[in-house]
């Protein structure tokens, strides 16, 4: 019993929970990704390279075997993509935590000090 109040308390953490909506939107945006390079940035490059379909880039080697360079040539362009996507929302994230990190933290401020500032203050007015 011990071993599902462990799992349910892991589960409920808002850590795995972000991991899980990452993870969701992660894979949306792969597919949005493949697109963008399928549909979009490799048909004007095929034709400006003589009307050359990408995906259909192939080596026969023998009957039925073939090396399929140009989906390979796709796959590499979305990876690409996608790193330099993550890569810029690390970079941001990371300035955001140097700018907390930044800020000079204040001091707290103690009880008793601020009752003997205020018998100070007190010994003043007299």
């Amino acid at each position: 019993m011990k071993l599902v109040q462990e799992f349910k308390t892991f589960a409920m953490k808002g850590n795995v929970v972000d991991m899980a909506v990452g993870i969701i939107i992660g894979a949306a945006f792969g597919k949005i990704v493949t697109s963008l390079v399928s549909d979009v940035i490799m048909p004007p490059i095929g034709l400006l390279l003589g009307g050359i379909d990408f995906s259909s880039l192939s080596v026969s080697l023998a009957d039925g075997v073939t090396i399929k360079y140009g989906l390979f040539v796709n796959t590499v362009i979305d990876f690409t993509i996608v790193a330099f996507a993550i890569f810029l929302i690390i970079k941001g994230m990371n300035s955001l935590k140097k700018r907390e990190e930044a800020k000079p933290a204040v001091p707290p401020v103690l009880k008793e000090e601020i009752v003997l500032l205020s018998q100070i203050r007190d010994l003043l007015k007299k």
